[in-house]
């Protein structure tokens, strides 16, 4: 199935986020506006796609979007926040770095917060149904990765090259084993079993 544009507004961007359920690393937001002749058969729901796919897709969205942006909210910040709130912030500042500016904005899910007075449209699945969400998802998704490979580096017993931060029963028991890191997200419940965290 090839997906499509939503409203026929040229100006129309889709935004979307990835690492919302990780227990460690930032949320990464992005915000895509394509040409309304924007064709890609191989383009679709970032969680669809292997690896390999999405790294092919990168530099094409980026390469052929009028405009895009990215954003990445923080560990610190999405305790001090919470996580519906650090995503929507991710996907307002991926917003406000595009130019121009949109005349529509398309989200995928099903909460989000007026931005600038621009009318928007919250869709779930979107990513899987519009191109625009399905192009931010594959930024969000591969930038993310990109940064839990850096700082796997510095942290390697969590394995995030693999786990990319997500609650895996592997990273569960490297916390058990290690304790949490400055990643970590100490708000989340980071082991089935805790009751109050250490930190």
């Amino acid at each position: 199935m090839l997906l499509k544009n939503h409203s026929g507004i040229i100006l129309e961007c889709g935004t979307d986020e990835a690492g919302r359920g990780c227990l460690a690393g930032p949320v990464t937001a992005a915000a895509v506006i394509l040409s309304p002749k924007f064709k890609n058969s191989l383009l679709n729901d970032s969680k669809k796609l292997s690896e390999p796919k999405r790294d092919l897709l990168k530099p094409i969205i980026e390469l052929q979007a009028l405009t895009f942006g990215v954003s990445h909210v923080y560990q610190e910040e999405i305790d001090q926040i919470n996580i519906l709130n650090a995503s929507i912030l991710a996907m307002q500042q991926s917003i406000s770095q595009l130019s121009p500016q949109p005349e529509f904005i398309i989200v995928d899910g099903n909460r989000f917060k007026p931005y600038n007075d621009i009318p928007f449209e919250t869709i779930i699945k979107g990513d899987g149904k519009y191109l625009s969400i399905a192009a931010a998802s594959v930024l969000a998704k591969t930038y993310r990765d990109a940064y839990m490979n850096t700082i796997h580096e510095e942290f390697p017993m969590y394995n995030w090259k693999q786990n990319k931060g997500y609650p895996t029963a592997e990273h569960r028991e490297a916390i058990r084993k290690y304790g949490v890191t400055k990643y970590h997200r100490k708000s989340f419940r980071l082991i089935p079993e805790q009751l109050k965290l250490e930190v």
